[in-house]
């Protein structure tokens, strides 16, 4: 395939695709737009006209080509990128050329062709592309109806899984070649390889010793059978001894005549034996599911924590344990325990409901369900059994309110897809069918005045959050106009019966649905009477009717077009109630309502509901009720909800940042057992910070829109750069970050995706002044952002990532994050390498994945195993130079591995190419990164050495002026390059002294600056090393000159 490119200078080049075209077509296809079957846009990478070497760098897989063209290109496209990148070239194939035809026609046969797509990803798979060679064998395998070809297939693609560490998927392929081929000795070793990664070391065990029984002299085979005869050993022992210590653990338990602290000791004992393999497969066969069933029945509250406790080491990942023990345990008992009047007793059995859905519904998605691979049924039929106890949970009198509370946190956390990617919703639609009228039956109970089950504070936001979740998670119109109708007939049923206790229902119902499903809360809220009974409750002289229709009044104020009918007819009530009510419960509820109102132009400084002053009267009165200790705690959070909405206005914001009481109070609510403050307390936060997205307008249209008379956004002045960054600091010595790791730890339904991205936001915030990032990290922010990351909105977990990354990037990793907790923080910061993020997130993911590489082998194999190094070496070929040198840094660190250094000695590909022309380039700072990294590969690979004078006919005059450089560091990374090609081949040096290296190199050793020590080192090493090879001599004044012929 030709093709003829077009540089903006007008200048053509004729090339022509090489073999290596589909490795080199991977790393590019970022940077491709395709416009139709016969154009391709690529971004010129040419800048200036001296760049003589950019050019090539990113086309450097095309040869120069002179004769006929099969491919016309014509200039520079018009059509522009979104990002800030130049216009990209135009290259269109022509259609008049018969050898074109055959072309397309040889490549239509290869995707066809089973065979030649297994050599295809042979290929790619030699070349380190394990993805690419994985489709390639997926594709032939659709394609391919050949037993014998398909079990070679399934052999090849079983490697690549291994590689990928997807090891139950590369045991099925590998057995899948074993079925047509029993002496696959290739395939079963991959099995072996794999059962041995997955724990079943039996089955593996069986495998290697026939391999190593076929090819006893293979030292793979019989290092393997080595490392499996030991670990069996092992495990073995370990067997025996754990058995003892359960035996003896169970007969205290046993022993009614035990002391309560002996039998305490030993429940706690089976907990920490239950968290290792060994220990929980021999509680669970020596009949533990019994003992611990007695123990739940034993309301000895310290005895019943151990027993669940120990319940989760035996489930925790495990299928056909949990779904034995659920049986045998039943779910009335568990939720009974759920259910029960003690807290902690009600979480630890809540956790242990989860870790069970979490063992079934993974089961589900695996191969095999445990490790025992038992032959199960379909859990299906238990989840649904599971769910249904808990939905039936809600509504029960007999259930505790915090019992009532963990029934709902499993029913958020279980039932919603957790990707929108998967079309099965079919648990939501289930729970709606046969469980929304319970959840309502919830939402609508007001404790002082209606029977009903027993609640927390914080169980209609649960409800809400539930309610949300459901609602979300549907697909089609015909599904939410079910839910709709669902709402509306249960809202309509109570408002339309007997008493006044029913309207209440009703209003209280439409209340927690506008916190959660607000379009669903709106559409009942505009049902006949509705509003008209909220505003004339308000006007009550019952205390509890009043508190129910303002609190209802406020959440109907969410949206402007609700707030300004609110403000026409309601503004007036709410005054009356805050001035005249003589119950502060009322009072502070009626004041949020002022505040949500006072609040609805946002951040625009000239939109202003209420008379100047106004919100800063609003807001003092929030700041003193918030402080006042002797309110009750719900009355208090109010006030928190009324300063998040107060806080657009920067007024506001510098005078709650300089009250440091309001502050501490503030922080101290975040820290309580409140959990409805939750996102009160981050909306606040992200005001007081500016970590909101401020969209910039465009200067032009703001001219356009003022000569129209049209309104036009204003920033307050207090929200510029200087204020924002003292009141962080502020913020930071009231101690916001202990608050915020508080919040992060909260097990509530509360805390919802929305208010972790908020806490993501403020972080990001706290973070962006480096001096303030040794702080964060002393308070435990560090760790607090790691689950961030992977529980968020998808804004909010790129937030934390570059929180991370910032972190990162100013601060020792180890001490940041010490432990195995730095392992965690490269998956958030390679998610950071992705096209929908900005240049910046991009560089400075970069930098910390740099410092990471830096670190430990162990880093930087969990960074190839995150499947970094394609990304980062396609960051090596951006536009943006700091990005591109971050990403060669990175690199640089990255080659220590031995992994990454074998990509370099691949013959297809032109890596080694790539950074030996990034030495030539402009940019001293790529210049460093390239020499360091070629300085690392020729000293650890010296086969390396004699591959730069084939990749380049430039490499001596680029390795010439890095030894000419100004910067020390550059003619350092220069000798050490010239040492190791030296060392490495005889030839290679004579060719470096034939050249002006060995005047160079003189002058370099001769040098008497003691800064410049290392290089005068490896400068006289060099020459040392030519006269050894008889290349120079000395003459009689010491200096160095060529040996002659």
């Amino acid at each position: 395939m030709k093709i003829v490119f077009q540089k903006c200078t007008g200048q053509s080049m004729f090339w022509n695709c090489t073999e290596n075209f589909y490795y080199h077509w991977t790393v590019l296809r970022t940077h491709l737009a395709f416009v139709s079957e016969q154009e391709i846009l690529i971004p010129p990478v040419l800048k200036t006209q001296k760049d003589t070497l950019r050019w090539p760098i990113l086309f450097h897989y095309i040869q120069p080509l002179t004769s006929t063209g099969h491919v016309s290109a014509v200039g520079v496209s018009e059509q522009q990128p979104e990002d800030t990148r130049p216009r990209p070239c135009s290259i269109r194939h022509a259609s008049t050329s018969g050898q074109q035809q055959q072309q397309q026609h040889w490549q239509y046969q290869m995707t066809q062709d089973p065979s030649a797509l297994r050599e295809e990803g042979n290929n790619l798979f030699k070349s380190g592309d394990v993805q690419g060679a994985l489709s390639c064998y997926t594709k032939a395998l659709k394609l391919s109806d050949n037993d014998s070809e398909n079990a070679v297939l399934f052999r090849n693609r079983s490697a690549c899984y291994l590689k990928l560490e997807e090891y139950s998927k590369a045991e099925a392929d590998a057995t899948k070649a074993l079925d047509t081929d029993q002496g696959d000795i290739k395939a079963r070793f991959r099995r072996a390889q794999a059962l041995h990664k997955l724990g079943r070391l039996d089955q593996a065990f069986l495998d290697a010793q026939k391999c190593a029984q076929l090819e006893p002299k293979n030292k793979a085979f019989q290092e393997l059978l080595r490392q499996l005869s030991v670990q069996i050993q092992q495990k073995a022992v370990q067997l025996s001894s754990t058995d003892s210590r359960v035996q003896q653990m169970f007969k205290l338990l046993l022993d009614t005549s035990a002391q309560e602290s002996d039998r305490l000791k030993a429940a706690q004992n089976l907990v920490v034996l239950s968290r290792e393999d060994a220990g929980a497969e021999q509680i669970f066969r020596n009949d533990g599911v019994k003992l611990l069933q007695n123990l739940l029945d034993s309301r000895q509250e310290d005895i019943v924590l151990s027993a669940l406790r120990t319940l989760v080491g035996l489930c925790t990942g495990h299928q056909s344990r949990t779904m034995a023990i659920v049986n045998e345990l039943g779910m009335d008992r568990l939720c009974g325990v759920m259910g029960s009047g003690a807290s902690a007793v009600s979480l630890a059995a809540c956790h242990l409901l989860q870790v069970m859905f979490e063992a079934l519904t993974e089961g589900m998605k695996k191969d095999f369900r445990g490790k025992d691979e038992a032959i199960l049924p379909e859990p299906s039929r238990e989840l649904r059994s599971m769910l249904r106890h808990l939905i039936d949970m809600l509504p029960a009198s007999s259930v505790s309110g915090p019992g009532r509370d963990s029934a709902i946190n499993l029913l958020v956390k279980q039932v919603p897809r957790k990707s929108q990617k998967n079309p099965d919703n079919s648990l939501t639609l289930w729970v709606i069918d046969n469980g929304i009228k319970k959840i309502l039956e919830v939402s609508g109970t007001v404790p002082e005045i209606t029977d009903g089950p027993t609640l927390t504070d914080n169980t209609p936001m649960n409800c809400a959050v539930l309610l949300n979740k459901l609602y979300d998670d549907l697909k089609s119109d015909k599904e939410r106009e079910n839910f709709n109708k669902l709402c509306e007939e249960y809202v309509q049923h109570h408002f339309e019966g007997s008493g006044l206790e029913n309207k209440l229902r009703a209003i209280q119902t439409v209340s927690v649905l506008l916190q959660g499903p607000s379009d669903v809360g709106n559409r009942t809220l505009e049902m006949s009477g509705i509003m008209e009974a909220v505003i004339s409750l308000c006007a009550s002289e019952n205390i509890t009717h009043q508190q129910v229709a303002v609190e209802t009044l406020i959440h109907a104020a969410g949206k402007a077009k609700r707030a300004s009918f609110i403000t026409a007819n309601g503004v007036a009530l709410l005054k009356d109630l805050y001035k005249k009510s003589e119950n502060e419960q009322i009072r502070v509820r009626a004041l949020v309502g002022l505040c949500k109102l006072g609040s609805a132009g946002g951040t625009d400084f000239s939109m202003k509901q209420f008379a100047e002053g106004s919100t800063l009267k609003l807001a003092k009165q929030c700041r003193k009720w918030l402080c006042n200790d002797s309110l009750p705690q719900t009355s208090r959070r109010w006030a928190i909800e009324g300063l998040a909405y107060l806080t657009f206005d920067a007024d506001v914001k510098e005078d709650l940042v300089g009250d440091k009481n309001a502050l501490q109070a503030m922080f101290q609510l975040a820290k309580s057992e409140d959990k409805t403050v939750l996102f009160a307390i981050g909306s606040t936060l992200v005001n007081c910070t500016n970590s909101y997205e401020v969209e910039k307008p465009d200067p032009q249209l703001v001219e356009l829109a003022k000569y129209a008379k049209q309104h036009v956004p204003e920033e307050h002045p207090k929200d510029a750069k200087s204020f924002v960054e003292k009141r962080l600091v502020k913020l930071l010595e009231a101690g916001v970050v202990s608050a915020l790791v508080c919040m992060v730890k909260q097990e509530s339904p509360a805390l919802t995706e929305t208010c972790r991205e908020c806490i993501a936001r403020v972080f990001l915030a706290l973070v962006e002044r480096q001096e303030d990032r040794g702080t964060v990290v002393a308070q435990g922010g560090g760790k607090a952002l790691l689950p961030l990351v992977s529980d968020s909105t998808d804004v909010g977990k790129i937030k934390a990532a570059q929180a991370l990354a910032k972190i990162t990037i100013t601060s020792n990793p180890e001490i940041a994050f010490p432990g195995e907790r730095v392992y965690e923080v490269v998956r958030p910061l390679v998610s950071l390498l992705a096209l929908e993020c900005s240049l910046l997130q991009n560089f400075e993911a970069l930098m910390a994945l740099t410092n990471l590489a830096g670190i430990s082998d162990r880093l930087r194999q969990k960074i190839i195993k995150e499947k970094a190094v394609p990304k980062i070496e396609g960051y090596m070929f951006e536009e943006h130079d700091l990005v591109r040198a971050a990403a060669t840094e990175c690199m640089c660190n990255l080659v220590l591995s031995p992994e990454v250094q074998k990509l370099y000695l691949a013959t297809d590909s032109d890596r080694l190419k790539l950074l030996v022309l990034y030495c030539g380039e402009d940019d001293e700072r790529l210049r460093k990164a390239a020499a360091g990294t070629l300085a690392v590969l020729t000293g650890e690979m010296p086969e390396v050495c004699a591959r730069i004078p084939d990749v380049t006919s430039h490499w001596l005059e680029i390795l010439q002026a890095l030894l000419l450089s100004e910067s020390q560091d550059l003619r350092h990374r220069g000798v050490v390059i010239t040492l190791n090609m030296m060392q490495a081949d005889r030839s290679l040096a004579e060719k470096l002294m034939e050249s002006e290296a060995l005047e160079i190199l003189s002058v370099l050793a001769k040098t008497a600056d003691a800064n410049q020590a290392s290089v005068i080192k490896a400068s006289q090493h060099c020459l040392d090393l030519a006269m050894e090879y008889g290349l120079i001599r000395n003459n009689e004044g010491g200096a160095n000159e060529g040996s002659t012929p």
